[in-house]
């Protein structure tokens, strides 16, 4: 290859994913590309996992920036910020901004995240209603809290319950409602989800379960919440964190193969070989993602086919999920629900408030659910992924790796 007539890269998205792409691929070969990013937001890259603690005040919006714009210059790197990518001609091998800017590339990376999910409800346009993905998300909420107020976040689930902790701390009076009957059931069993509700009740959150929201309320701004049941709850602010939905409209419009999100193969190549996608916008073998841990694999593995360097290939593994709620430990990896025919083994110690539930499925550990001391949670996590033979140290398991290296 002639390297005096380097490559064109264009990334889509300025997000994590594809900006950890980009630097995995700097690593691999800093000089291949000519590197262009396009970013929707008018900001350089930021670790949108630590928007919780800037909500709560722990943080500050400039201490969670990853890349400032001195390291895109100084890597080379066009960024066009607060000005998306609005099509994608494939025949020609462009793309067109918002702005009109037009940009040819030789390898397309998109990395066009997600959005929340809004609940299809009358009064989603109200002021008042927000997201909670993005530092401008983090703005409108810290502008109501100084206001005070009552707020209602919609979903129960690990951002849900990160956003009502920080809204609450901000001095907001704030209920959480829930559509199903536990919390954050995707990663808890109802019995840790019990422990954890009882714990956010006496910081004083009220939590609403089985509730199915109807409607939001208000002439232009939000006054309430009117759920299945007709029971209404007064809000000033209305945060919506029920799930989110893969960016794929430009996808779609360019051509590309897009079921849930844009399908990728184990290399992250789209249907178009020239085009390659990473994060919370693809699909890879019918799941998508939302965890930082399987999108950090996507970008090693999608950099060293950019880098052309083909050998590797992205494999789904187990993923764990903690909560970011001070003083509340709580640990979850790997298969929680069970199979048939897998076991569990159950610690309570309902005085010290520690809850340990491990699945097994023959003599490896599957899943692992931590309520109260999660200082095992790393090592429980390795064994989930290495599929160890644990029946030499079964009974000791729940006691942790200092017990069953002894024995």
């Amino acid at each position: 290859m002639d390297r005096t007539v380097k490559q064109r890269l264009v990334v889509v998205g300025n997000g994590m994913a594809g900006m950890r792409t980009v630097e995995e691929l700097l690593k691999l070969d800093a000089g291949m590309y000519d590197i262009t990013v396009f970013g929707a937001e008018p900001r350089v890259n930021y670790n949108r996992i630590m928007l919780s603690p800037v909500l709560a005040g722990e943080k500050k919006a400039e201490d969670i920036v990853l890349h400032t714009r001195e390291w895109y210059a100084g890597n080379g790197i066009v960024l066009h910020a607060g000005d998306p990518v609005v099509a994608i001609d494939r025949a020609r091998r462009i793309v067109r901004a918002r702005s009109g800017l037009e940009v040819a590339y030789d390898r397309l990376l998109l990395a066009t995240g997600s959005s929340p999910f809004i609940v299809p409800v009358p009064g989603t346009r109200l002021k008042g209603v927000v997201g909670f993905r993005d530092l401008d998300d983090v703005d409108l909420m810290l502008a109501a809290a100084k206001r005070g107020g009552s707020a209602v976040v919609i979903g129960g689930g690990l951002l849900g319950l990160e956003a009502a902790n920080g809204l609450l701390r901000q001095g907001m009076s704030v209920t959480v409602v829930h559509l199903t009957s536990s919390l954050m059931n995707q990663q808890l069993d109802p019995a840790a989800a019990l422990l954890l509700k009882s714990a956010l009740e006496r910081r004083g959150l009220r939590i609403l379960l089985g509730a199915q929201t109807r409607a939001i309320l208000g002439e232009e701004n939000v006054e309430a919440v009117r759920f299945a049941d007709g029971l209404e709850v007064p809000a000033d602010l209305v945060v919506m964190a029920a799930g989110v939905r893969p960016n794929v409209a430009l996808a779609v419009e360019a051509g590309l193969h897009v079921e849930r999100a844009i399908v990728v193969d184990d290399t992250l190549q789209t249907y178009d070989p020239r085009v390659y996608a990473v994060g919370e916008c693809v699909q890879h073998r019918k799941a998508t993602f939302g965890l930082v841990a399987p999108i950090w694999d996507q970008a090693r593995v999608c950099a060293a086919h950019l880098a052309g360097l083909g050998h590797r290939r992205y494999v789904q593994q187990a993923t764990a999920t903690m909560l970011k709620v001070t003083g509340i430990d709580l640990y979850s990896a790997g298969d929680i629900v069970g199979l048939a025919g897998s076991e569990d083994l159950v610690l309570r110690d309902r005085h010290a408030g520690v809850y340990k539930r491990l699945v097994l499925a023959g003599s490896r550990v599957t899943g692992a659910v931590l309520y109260g001391d999660v200082a095992d949670g790393p090592w429980y996590f390795d064994l989930i992924q290495r599929g160890a033979d644990v029946s030499s140290i079964r009974d000791r398991l729940l006691f942790g790796p200092g017990l069953c290296e002894a024995a």
